[in-house]
């Protein structure tokens, strides 16, 4: 997986009306928090940012953050848009320690739907109830997105979470019994 990397600048004024100045200079403003550091003001390039978010990948990832020459591992928390137009108005990053297991939502991948009993031979259509997992792993481990196979799903079954197969040190985080994922 390769690692996405973006760089961010120390923001020195707070406020409402400093990030609206910000705003309309191109940047957004943002915070970085979490680890053993205070959290700390950012800002970035509002253009390169928009176009990171269309990126699934950015949203499930560990990404390098270039702030004052020091790269930092961090993982995208929240993003706050503007309620019509395309803007950024706010966006949360939160610093990873490597040995600490994270939890995250990783998007989920159908495949092979067109190969099934159900579609092939019963004609009919599986309908996608997840579009992603909360997980359990070392930062390590975190995988972009994962794969779910529908190939041996019969007509009138269902695709449990049980029956995902995970990367190694990934552990799916239900809560309650067993959901279903595809049906």
């Amino acid at each position: 997986m390769a690692s996405i990397e973006f760089t961010a600048f120390p923001r020195a004024t707070e406020g409402r009306g400093a990030s609206r100045r910000l705003r309309r200079s191109g940047r957004a403003p943002g915070i970085v928090y979490g680890g053993t550091t205070p959290p700390a003001p950012v800002e970035l390039d509002h253009n390169a940012l928009f176009h990171a978010l269309r990126n699934e990948a950015f949203h499930a990832s560990i990404l390098t953050m270039k702030l004052d020459g020091a790269a930092t591992k961090v993982l995208l928390r929240d993003v706050q848009m503007h309620p019509f137009k395309n803007e950024i108005l706010h966006v949360d990053f939160q610093r990873i320690d490597e040995n600490k297991k994270i939890h995250m939502k990783v998007p989920l991948h159908y495949v092979n739907e067109t190969l099934s009993p159900a579609v092939k031979l019963g004609g009919a259509i599986v309908s996608h109830i997840a579009n992603d997992l909360d997980v359990s792993c070392l930062p390590k481990d975190l995988p972009e997105f994962i794969e779910v196979d529908l190939s041996a799903i019969e007509p009138g079954k269902s695709v449990h979470v049980s029956e995902i197969k995970l990367p190694p040190g990934v552990v799916a985080l239900t809560h309650g019994k067993d959901p279903v994922i595809a049906s």
